[in-house]
């Protein structure tokens, strides 16, 4: 039993070496110059013992995704609890979600490529599994602060409306404004100096278009979101996922 236990421990250590050595490269050479061999290499392992566990550099980039989302559903769980007021709640995922992409930018690239069906028929089932769930969990965490809005009376939902419904909006809003910042260097030249200021402006209108209380003509949410960044995330010590 010691033995098995101490073989787990070294094969998660290898794993995890495995892990932080590919983040680094897609960093420094992207997709197309990661490849098994380059870290094979770089570690002075054999390819066989990298082949031990992950079968190809697809799954790499999707066990570096799934730890990145791992810790999203972690930092939307403090979020949503941060406040008793319904909306303060909703705010405050938006202040980590900003946090996220400010921790983590290498992400959206890495969850673009991976989700491309050419590369997602390459990854395991087991781990395609545990990406869909962490997705999953985050909807429902949000879904579950507009289902507590409607129960306070904060917010009526427009007839035929779902929570759902203004939980992908947000969603929709969110992820491509991401991906855009992410991934764009000409935004000041098109005339955006402060996309994360865009967004905000932007998900406001979005909550005061469903009469959202309070709306934000009444409280100031950029301050409730830079105090939520402030109390909740700003002593810890980010991953590097």
């Amino acid at each position: 039993m010691i033995t098995s236990t101490r073989k787990e421990r070294e094969r998660l250590e290898r794993e995890a070496k495995i892990l932080d050595l590919a983040r680094s490269m897609l960093r420094q050479v992207g997709y197309h110059g990661l490849s098994m061999d380059r870290i094979a290499a770089e570690m002075e392992y054999s390819k066989g013992t990298i082949y031990q566990h992950f079968p190809n550099k697809e799954e790499i980039i999707l066990a570096l995704a799934n730890q990145a989302l791992e810790q999203r559903l972690g930092m939307f769980q403090q979020a949503a609890t941060w406040s008793p007021k319904s909306r303060e709640r909703m705010a405050g995922i938006g202040a980590a979600a900003e946090e996220f992409v400010e921790r983590y930018p290498l992400h959206f690239a890495v969850e673009q490529i991976i989700r491309s069906a050419s590369m997602w028929e390459k990854t395991s089932e087991e781990r395609r599994k545990f990406m869909r769930s962490c997705d999953q969990r985050c909807l429902q965490i949000v879904s579950g602060v507009v289902r507590d809005g409607v129960a306070q009376d904060d917010l009526a939902l427009p007839a035929n409306t779902t929570p759902e419904d203004l939980v992908f909006g947000l969603w929709s809003l969110n992820f491509g404004a991401y991906t855009v910042i992410t991934s764009s260097d000409t935004l000041e030249e098109n005339g955006i100096a402060n996309p994360i200021a865009t967004l905000r402006r932007s998900q406001n209108l979005l909550l005061d278009g469903y009469g959202w209380q309070p709306l934000s003509s009444e409280v100031d949410y950029d301050q409730v979101m830079d105090q939520v960044r402030a109390e909740v995330f700003g002593d810890e010590q980010p991953n590097t996922p």
